[in-house]
């Protein structure tokens, strides 16, 4: 019988035929953690009477996303993980240098590694063709220690794509539509594997979107086949060594097969509170917006930043509306710097933030006020999520959120674009 992206993966790396269901020790490619994540897991390491790591080459700390701190307390944090990283030999990446999970598929990931992180959006690197998934920060320090876990291997679902996306839709919205189909839990410790015409023919950064909101369905992992549109990225970025193809068998067997019409589909909206409440941009046109934030692991890289670029050069944003930009990584800022998307932005009035989460988490960087909405190209919009429980949060589009900074109010980006 026939494996799964992730019956494959699993099998290989703990060198048994696994299926869906069983329980799985494998040794793992890469263990990471952030600011947020990370002392929780060096203390746990330590209460455990650990002392080295097992790979410090494959262990590495992120200080994205209180990066800079905006308190004393997290500024001892990241004492404290650098403290660390330099007595164990553990990579670091430091203030600036950008997310954890856009700075992974830039520099790590790769098809059939099993990497594992301390933040639930790890299932990012899935659109390289990695089992990737976020686990507590307790069974990440005993990774780091041992340089292997355990896993009951995920059913799979089969997503289905056909069809061409239309101008001014993108993959933002299609994982909308999907996890508003199918629900919060629609996918709760499955794995979500994605094929069909249009899987193909989507770049590394509209899988990337996708891939990382798996986990808004309650998905264990998000899989893309590693393709020649994987190999290309790959060995763009200087790592074509670590490219193999890796599809599905053709008889692999799966829990359910979900197919979705690209053509169909419309710009998305998630409205508060829940990454589930999802509508057209359609239904909920005309609502007004004090703040939109263009960025995140979702939406951070450089594409989203032309997206927004070109819908805004020569504009002006709306004079009630804020539009914060945070690239995703210093190499996205950089590059939209070199194509003058950053220009744009900045005349349009945008405020450009540092590479990392920015306001995403609630910390700092973008807190909202009180009754104020903000439309944001991030992955959740839990109550409170951007430090005010009293604020509203809608996730849309890179090129909503641009026509709606437009606007002063939530909009149909295809009546400009």
């Amino acid at each position: 019988m026939g494996r799964t992206l992730a019956e494959r993966i699993l099998s290989e790396k703990a060198g048994i035929d696994a299926k869906g269901g069983d329980i799985v020790v494998s040794p793992v490619d890469l263990v990471f953690a952030q600011d947020g994540t990370a002392p929780l897991a060096i203390k746990q390491f330590q209460a455990c009477g650990f002392d080295r790591l097992a790979n410090p080459a494959a262990s590495i700390f992120f200080l994205d996303h209180n990066a800079p701190t905006p308190t004393k307390e997290l500024s001892n944090d990241h004492l404290l993980i650098r403290d660390f990283a330099r007595q164990t030999g553990a990579r670091l990446s430091d203030v600036g240098e950008g997310i954890c999970h856009q700075v992974i598929a830039e520099s790590y990931a790769g098809p059939g590694d099993i990497i594992i992180g301390a933040d639930s959006h790890t299932v990012t690197a899935g659109a390289l063709g990695a089992f990737a998934t976020g686990l507590g920060s307790t069974d990440i320090a005993i990774a780091l220690a041992l340089g292997k876990t355990w896993f009951r291997v995920p059913q799979s679902i089969k997503v289905m794509v056909s069809g061409g996306l239309q101008k001014g839709v993108s993959a933002k919205d299609l994982i909308l539509y999907l996890i508003g189909n199918i629900g919060a839990d629609g996918a709760t410790y499955m794995s979500l594997e994605f094929c069909g015409e249009t899987v193909g023919n989507m770049t590394i950064s509209q899988r990337l979107t996708i891939a990382n909101m798996v986990v808004e369905a309650g998905a264990k992992t998000g899989l893309f086949p590693a393709d020649e549109t994987s190999r290309n990225y790959l060995e763009s970025r200087g790592r074509g060594h670590s490219y193999r193809p890796l599809q599905p068998d053709p008889d692999a067997t799966y829990e359910r097969i979900i197919e979705i019409d690209a053509a169909s589909l419309e710009p998305m909206v998630a409205k508060p509170h829940a990454v589930d409440n999802t509508a057209s941009v359609a239904e909920v046109e005309g609502t007004k917006v004090q703040q939109v934030f263009i960025g995140t692991c979702t939406n951070g890289r450089l594409d989203d930043l032309e997206v927004a670029a070109e819908i805004l050069k020569g504009r002006k944003c709306h004079p009630n509306t804020r539009l914060l930009v945070t690239p995703a990584s210093r190499e996205v800022l950089i590059e939209a710097v070199k194509a003058g998307h950053i220009q744009a932005l900045l005349e349009a009035g945008a405020i450009i933030l540092p590479p990392g989460c920015a306001g995403c988490v609630g910390v700092h960087q973008g807190i909202l006020g009180d009754g104020e909405v903000c439309l944001s190209t991030a992955n959740r919009n839990f109550k409170g999520r951007m430090g005010n429980p009293n604020s509203f949060i809608y996730l849309a589009s890179p090129a909503t959120a641009a026509a709606s900074a437009l606007s002063g109010e939530i909009s149909d980006p295809r009546r400009i674009m």
